[in-house]
């Protein structure tokens, strides 16, 4: 669900190399710490076959792409690490072309930016069961979702929140005028799941009710920190995003299921998965393992911590049993 940063420069472009370097961007390079099957267990014939891992540049998905490499790497594949490629639409190139066999990919992400759909399913498991249908005539197989859903969500200091008895994205009408601040991304200013349709879905009319004035254009990363220090009440949030927690923001619940689902899921190239179907086995428990807390933790530690992700994604993989030390 998150911005592609370079990506009309990128889809120029045709391979995964070319994909870095023509967006300034370093691999995250092949680096995975040494590791044995622990719960993962060698697939049949996967000796000597090939399998092409990648994933976006952001904090969230360095993490995953990193777990799906060790994953594959201890079910006995080789695997070609294309990790941190700048953007949704390079990844997804990657997957329609050949170029990589699996990545792990947002289901409302596919849904309203690849496939073109206007709107989303807030329903997360007929979410998936829709953009799982579509995507096989892409020559492309979504495994099972986890329940992480990396969805756009409110975000306030909690102490504000529990001074004026907020928990729902509804309970904002009750504030005066003035009250009615924001933080966005231009991106979420503007987009069709974005603060323009929100505010009416919940009943708000963008200019007289939350005048332009309230409304306040930042970069990702300011939002938390302005929401923090309330610059604004209201700041434009991922809902894995580690700095929640770090913050003390308060998530308002989207009681009227505003926003799509956004639940993570391992994306294979049919052609693989057809020769090798254990492989979706292995992804599997991984999936059921990983939840928005869970996440928010991981994601925590390299953006507060300042960790490396495939450290993050090694430990984690460890403490679940997937694998084991080497």
């Amino acid at each position: 669900m998150r911005t592609p940063r370079c990506a009309g420069a990128a889809l120029l472009l045709s391979g995964a190399a070319l994909l870095l370097a023509g967006c300034g961007l370093e691999p995250s390079t092949a680096y995975v710490p040494a590791a044995e099957p622990g719960s993962i267990q060698p697939v049949e014939g996967a000796e000597g076959t090939e399998v092409k891992v990648t994933s976006k540049n952001f904090t969230e998905q360095l993490i995953l792409g990193k777990i799906a490499v060790l994953a594959v790497e201890a079910a006995g594949f080789e695997t070609e690490d294309l990790t941190n490629v700048p953007g949704s639409q390079p990844v997804r190139e990657l997957m329609l072309s050949g170029g990589a066999d699996l990545t792990v990919e947002y289901t409302g992400t596919a849904w309203l930016t690849f496939l073109g759909h206007e709107q989303g399913i807030p329903d997360q498991q007929e979410q998936w069961q829709a953009v799982h249908d579509e995507d096989l005539g892409n020559g492309l197989t979504w495994g099972a979702p986890a329940a992480l859903n990396n969805t756009y969500a409110m975000a306030v200091r909690s102490e504000y929140a529990e001074a004026h008895g907020l928990r729902t994205v509804s309970d904002i009408a009750e504030l005066p005028v003035a009250e009615r601040t924001f933080c966005v991304e231009a991106e979420f200013n503007s987009r069709s799941d974005g603060l323009t349709p929100l505010l009416a879905h919940y009943g708000l009319d963008r200019g007289s009710e939350v005048p332009e004035d309230n409304i306040g254009i930042y970069d990702t990363g300011a939002i938390y920190s302005a929401t923090d220090s309330g610059e604004c009440n209201f700041g434009e949030v991922f809902s894995t995003d580690g700095r929640i927690p770090a913050l003390d923001l308060t998530v308002l619940e989207d009681d009227r299921q505003f926003f799509p689902a956004y639940n993570a899921a391992p994306v294979f190239g049919t052609d693989l998965l057809q020769r090798f179907p254990a492989l979706e086995q292995v992804l599997e428990p991984i999936s059921q393992a990983l939840t928005d807390d869970v996440m928010q933790e991981l994601n925590r530690q390299v953006d507060v911590d300042g960790r490396d992700p495939a450290d993050v994604a090694y430990e984690w993989m460890l403490s679940e049993g997937f694998i084991v030390e080497a």
